[in-house]
Parts: C-alpha cells; sequence; structure tokens
C-alpha cells in the first residue's frame, strides 16, 4: 500500500464541492489539499450548484407561496505548488471562501412577502481570497507551514415585500469592496508505507470596513439613513479549523474524513443606516441585517478506489450542521446531508481530469426578520452541485 500506487486515488478526495451549500456564508471549504500534494503541482477546478429553495409564508403575511429564491452559482479554485527544496515548499491557493445569492420573484405587480411592484427581494455576496503558505518537511513525516491571506468582500442587498417593516420597504445598500489581510497556519503528517496523511489548518477572521451607499423608497426614511454616524459597513468574516484524515485500508484502496468548524456565531452585518433606523423601533428583534447565532460544523467521509493506471473513483457522505435557526430569508437553509460521486481520468502519470456530481437534501428552515421571529417555513428542498478539475505535476 505505497502512497505513490494510491496517489491517483487520494487526489479524488479533493474533488470540489466540499462546501457549496453550507451553512451561514460559506462555501468554498478552504481546502488546502493542494499544497500537501508531492513535487511541484499545479490544479484548477470549478464547482456550480443548481438549488430549489422555497417555502410559505406565515398566516400573517397571507401562508403564500415564496417560489424558488435560490439563484444557482458557480465558484472557480486554482493552486499552485512548489517543492522548492526537500525541505521548503512554496503554495498559492485561490478561492471564493463566503458568498451568497439570493432572489425573490415578483410574479405580478402586487404587493406580497418578499415583493413590490415588479421588483423582488435580493442579495448578493461575494469573496475572493488569495493563501501564501510556506512549508517546512524536516523529515518525510513532518510538514509545519503558515502564511499571510489576502481577502476581498462586497456584497448589495434589496428589500421589497411585507415580510419587512414599513421603513425597510424599497431599502437598497451597495457595500463596495474592501481588502484586508489576515493569516492561515499548520501542521501535516503522512506515513507514506500506509498511505497515511492528516493535516490541521486554522484561518483567522480577517476584518472589513465596507464603503456602503443606502437609500430607501420613503422620502422620510431616505433621510433617516443619512443621520447614521459613519457610512462603513464593518464586517468579520469568522475564524475556521479544517481537519483533513486519509489512510489506505486495502490495496489500492483509501478512506477519507474532512471536518471543518466555522465560528459563525456573533457574526452579523449591519449596514450602518439599517442598523440606527432599526435601534428606534421599539419591538425589534435585533438591530442587524444578517445575524448568525451558532458556529457551523461540517463533515465529508468517504472512499476513493484506484481502478486502474488510467481510472479511479470515490463515493461520499456530508453533513452539515447549520448556524442556528430561525434563519435570515436572504438564506433560509438549515444544513443539510449529501452523497456524492465522483470519478477521475489520468492519461498520462503526471496529469489528470476530475469530475464529480452531489446531492443535498436541505434542512428546514424557519425564517425571520429583524422586526418578526416567523415569516416563513421553508421544508423539503434539495440541491445538486457539479464538480469539475484538471490537476498537472511538473
Amino acid at each position: 500500500m505505497k502512497l505513490k500506487a494510491l496517489s491517483t486515488a487520494m487526489i479524488l478526495a479533493t474533488v470540489p464541492m466540499t462546501g457549496a451549500f453550507a451553512a451561514a456564508l460559506d462555501r468554498s471549504g478552504q481546502s488546502i489539499a493542494a499544497f500537501l500534494q508531492p513535487g511541484n503541482y499545479f490544479e484548477a477546478g470549478i464547482s456550480v450548484l443548481d438549488a430549489d429553495v422555497s417555502g410559505t409564508t406565515s398566516a400573517a403575511l397571507g401562508s403564500q407561496a415564496t417560489g424558488d429564491m435560490a439563484s444557482s452559482y458557480y465558484f472557480p479554485t486554482a493552486a499552485l505548488k512548489i517543492q522548492a527544496t526537500d525541505q521548503i515548499s512554496v503554495g498559492l491557493l485561490y478561492d471564493q471562501p463566503f458568498g451568497a445569492k439570493a432572489e425573490y420573484s415578483a410574479p405580478n405587480p402586487a404587493v406580497s412577502a418578499f415583493s413590490f411592484g415588479e421588483e423582488g427581494t435580493s442579495a448578493e455576496v461575494h469573496s475572493d481570497n488569495l493563501t501564501l503558505l510556506f512549508g517546512f518537511q524536516p523529515n518525510a513525516n513532518w510538514n509545519f507551514y503558515a502564511g499571510p491571506v489576502w481577502q476581498q468582500v462586497k456584497g448589495d442587498v434589496h428589500l421589497r415585500g411585507l415580510a419587512y417593516s414599513s421603513f425597510a420597504q424599497g431599502y437598497d445598500a451597495d457595500m463596495s469592496s474592501d481588502d484586508a489581510f489576515g493569516w492561515a497556519a499548520g501542521f501535516a503528517y503522512q506515513i507514506p508505507e500506509i498511505a497515511l496523511k492528516a493535516s490541521l489548518t486554522y484561518r483567522s477572521e480577517i476584518d472589513h470596513d465596507l464603503k456602503t451607499k443606502e437609500s430607501a423608497a420613503n422620502p422620510m426614511v431616505n433621510a433617516g439613513l443619512g443621520m447614521a454616524k459613519s457610512d462603513n459597513t464593518t464586517v468579520t468574516t469568522p475564524q475556521s479549523v479544517n481537519l483533513d484524515l486519509q489512510s489506505g485500508i486495502m490495496a489500492d484502496t483509501v478512506a477519507f474524513l474532512n471536518v471543518r468548524w466555522v465560528n459563525w456565531d456573533g457574526f452579523s452585518i449591519t449596514p450602518p443606516g439599517y442598523g440606527f433606523l432599526l435601534s428606534t423601533q421599539p419591538t425589534r428583534l435585533a438591530d442587524t441585517l444578517v445575524e448568525y447565532n451558532k458556529d457551523q460544523w461540517n463533515a465529508t467521509a468517504g472512499v476513493g478506489r484506484k481502478l486502474n493506471d488510467k481510472w479511479a473513483g470515490n463515493v461520499s457522505v456530508g453533513w452539515d450542521s447549520g448556524a442556528g435557526n430561525p434563519v435570515s430569508t436572504l438564506g433560509p437553509i438549515e444544513g443539510y446531508w449529501n452523497v456524492g460521486l465522483g470519478v477521475q481520468y489520468s492519461p498520462a502519470p503526471n496529469y489528470f481530469i476530475a469530475g464529480g456530481v452531489k446531492y443535498f437534501w436541505l434542512g428546514d428552515s424557519k425564517a425571520l426578520t429583524p422586526m418578526s421571529n416567523d415569516v416563513g417555513n421553508f421544508e423539503d428542498n434539495d440541491a445538486i452541485g457539479y464538480g469539475l478539475k484538471i490537476g498537472y505535476r511538473f
């Protein structure tokens, strides 16, 4: 069970879509598996998530069907790893770790829970991440690594419909992109003779100040938005820990386990004007646009097998805890279960093409706004994720 003989199957454990539809804003899963590949290595991948998320509004809002509010999205990843010497390695990893895309349709020009006129509630959050890692390998078993992380975040939101208070009707916020730095560090241990590899990686939280433009349809509310003392929205993306385990269990077969913890508890997005106006409402539940009250746990386990010199495959099962329930109307999902299937084709020993598909059973949730703890129930929803990746050793 030499590691070299199992390398094809082990790469399958890193087929994209680990996060895909995870708790809160978590998206890519922030894997560093490419950095731990032997020798010089490059990979690039893309994942696509096609979800169907719908529900029914509360009786107070007319028990209306919401329609599908989940827009399909994709996110790319890429990594370059250079083994500079026998003991020093350098890696550059790109991903889009956090994001959201929600859009409630307005089927007719009537007022509904999430639409007003011909406009529906919508929101989008986008991030870009570059991680530069420096590794030190004192021997064949250990690898210690650390490095800086550059991150960019931006977002926008448009609130429409009866689910939001009168002052939030027609509310828009455009949060311009902001760059900031954090760091990552960890260690890995391997025993090549039994195809064992384990790694533990910590990523720090990163603070952002996003310059924000806010407006509302009501002129009096619009004037109130201007009374906020700041025009910046402070957002702190959370710290996280990834644990990755792989081990040979029989000839040409490897088992793998990926566990991820993300510190979402206490996370919030509060544009200054929006927070100021909410603070004046005596019956409010919160002063935030989006907030989470529970940390996320995510786990994926599976088995990969090398079928011959050119083909390998894997199967996996995944679970996500969610980040608290009730949840925001801008992301009404409370965790999931999934099953996945991956396949890899290696035309030559030094490069491969891999693809995978996952089916998600999305957790039921109750949606809230700052003014109401129950604006709708979202149940029996699902999603399908697809991934494609190429890898090259040089």
